[in-house]
């Protein structure tokens, strides 16, 4: 089972959730160090546009979040490469970061994964709809839009918020799809052009 596991779809989530426990063991002593700081990354700590998205406040933090990656790796672990999805996660994580350091400037510091996730799980749905198209898909990405328009206007979902001890920024979730759209769209387009560029294929 562990071998199907990690030799799968399921070898990068996997290790995602391993990288967020080691990363969450190490930092925890000294989170202000790691976190994404505003002023620091200014004054030159460009390291904190990465780490500040593995670290998290507490273990319950990391729990929801690992939960998510779980979650995003059973829906769509299989809709890209493993290269294709570092794609995803790198331009979620720098589609939340433009969005705090140009539209945020009130956001002095912040940590977690769920923006990146919901870059991942944009980034899916991107891949389903353009194969799939069923009521499955239309239901999950209904209700994903939902709970960004609620979080936009409402703030954060209700038994979510109550269950952190830290706020949830909902502006990451946003960014974080941002750029899980543009990316999934783009790996799309790029499959679609090496598609018509090899042309038929005779029997």
């Amino acid at each position: 089972m562990v071998a199907e596991l990690w030799h799968g779809a399921w070898r990068g989530p996997v290790l995602v959730v391993l990288v967020l426990v080691l990363v969450h063991a190490i930092a925890a002593a000294n989170l202000p160090a790691w976190r994404y700081d505003r002023e620091a990354i200014l004054a030159g700590e460009t390291w904190r546009l990465v780490t500040g998205h593995l670290v998290h406040g507490d273990p319950h933090h990391l729990a929801w979040n690992l939960l998510g990656v779980l979650i995003v790796g059973f829906l769509f672990a299989g809709a890209f490469t493993r290269l294709q999805w570092v794609l995803v996660l790198l331009a979620s994580t720098a589609a939340i970061n433009l969005g705090f350091l140009m539209l945020e400037p009130q956001l002095q510091w912040y940590v977690g994964f769920s923006g990146v996730l919901h870059g991942a799980m944009a980034a899916g749905l991107v891949s389903w709809l353009r194969r799939r198209g069923d009521m499955l898909t239309w239901t999950v990405g209904g209700l994903f839009f939902a709970k960004l328009a609620w979080e936009h206007f409402a703030g954060a979902l209700p038994f979510t918020s109550s269950s952190l001890s830290l706020p949830v920024v909902h502006e990451a979730h946003s960014y974080g799809a941002v750029g899980g759209v543009l990316s999934g769209l783009s790996i799309n387009l790029w499959k679609d052009w090496r598609r018509r560029r090899a042309g038929p294929r005779s029997l």
